[in-house]
């Protein structure tokens, strides 16, 4: 039973939780970002360089052969890693932005000098006599 309790506490953790809720919001994100790559960033880049879909380039090491159906075409996909770097890219500069605001955010206000502290009733008592020793000698 304490193996049951001990685990109870430890997901009764904030930080546990924090990080679970980071993990799905993570994997969310992660999607919408796959989504505006995908469907908005590379068909205008695409455009640009004369109608290309990025996600079906590829480097066919092996041809497959329609004559035998045991041979499979052997590609390298590397469109798809080019969408790939380019979702990392983006998810790489907002969680930049994120942290970003996250410390200016937490920056404070330079702190204002501290006054000097009040002088003790000894240091009062030894100015003001040292004050009297001043206007007793000029006098």
């Amino acid at each position: 039973m304490s193996v049951i309790k001990e685990f109870r506490e430890f997901i009764a953790r904030g930080n546990v939780v924090d990080l679970a809720v980071g993990v799905i919001i993570g994997g969310s994100f992660g999607a919408i970002v796959k989504s505006l790559v995908d469907q908005v960033v590379m068909p205008p880049i695409g455009l640009i360089t004369g109608g290309i879909d990025f996600s079906k380039l590829e480097w066919v090491l092996r041809a497959d052969n329609p004559a035998t159906e045991v041979i499979e075409k052997v590609a390298i996909g590397y469109g798809g890693f080019i969408n790939t770097v380019i979702q990392f890219l983006i998810v790489a500069a907002a969680v930049f932005l994120l942290v970003k605001a996250i410390n200016s955010a937490r920056r404070e206000a330079p702190a204002e000098p501290e006054a000097p502290p009040a002088p003790t009733p000894s240091e009062a008592l030894l100015t003001e006599i040292r004050d009297l020793l001043k206007a007793g000698k000029a006098g």
